[in-house]
Parts: structure tokens; sequence; C-alpha cells
């Protein structure tokens, strides 16, 4: 089905330090994939964390069957939508702003 919640990603300064955090209060297991990214295991809504920078968020994404022609459709309403990531582990992503400036995310699951 698509539109339901699929993934998110939390974007921190230390991602080791919010491994720690998120691990302690939540329980959540982390699988490390690349540098300081991990996948995370929540037990419902999988997702990421990873070293942002300067970023800091939480970015949700909703299941799509087919991420180019949702990205197109997010742009002919108003909002912006990135070029869909090549696939991964987990499909294929973009990141997008409504047409009032909200982050979300697009998901193909693989």
């Amino acid at each position: 089905m698509a539109g339901e919640p699929s993934h998110f990603e939390l974007g921190v300064r230390d991602a080791a330090r919010a491994k720690r955090f998120y691990g302690e209060l939540l329980g959540w297991q982390f699988q490390k994939t690349k540098g300081e990214w991990a996948q995370v295991e929540t037990g419902g809504v999988p997702g990421g964390v990873h070293d942002g920078g300067d970023e800091h968020d939480v970015i949700m994404y909703f299941a799509v069957p087919d991420i180019e022609a949702a990205v197109r459709r997010v742009r002919e309403l108003g909002g912006e939508g990135e070029e869909p990531g090549p696939p991964t582990l987990g499909g294929r992503y973009a990141r997008c702003r409504d047409d009032q400036s909200v982050v979300f995310g697009l998901h193909q699951p693989g």
C-alpha cells in the first residue's frame, strides 16, 4: 500500500552519541552500515541515523510504488523533490518539500 510511513532518518551532529541516547531511552538496536551511518531497528518502522554536520532533523519517508512518478507529482503540486537516489539495501529514496516547505521523504521499497 502506498502512503504509509516506511522509513525515518535522524540527522544529528554526532551519530555515536545519538545511538547511545536513543538506544538507552527507547531500546533501539543499531546495525552499522558505513562510517557512522547505522540502520535502526525499532520493532516498528525501520530507520537510519547519520552524522549530518549542521543538519539536525527527523525525516519521515512514505512508501510509493513508483518513486520517479511520485517526485514528478510533488513538483506538479507545487512542492520540491530531489531526484531519487540509486537503489540501496532498503530501496530508493528522495527528499522533498511540500508546498509549504515541510520536509518529508518518498521511499520505493526494494
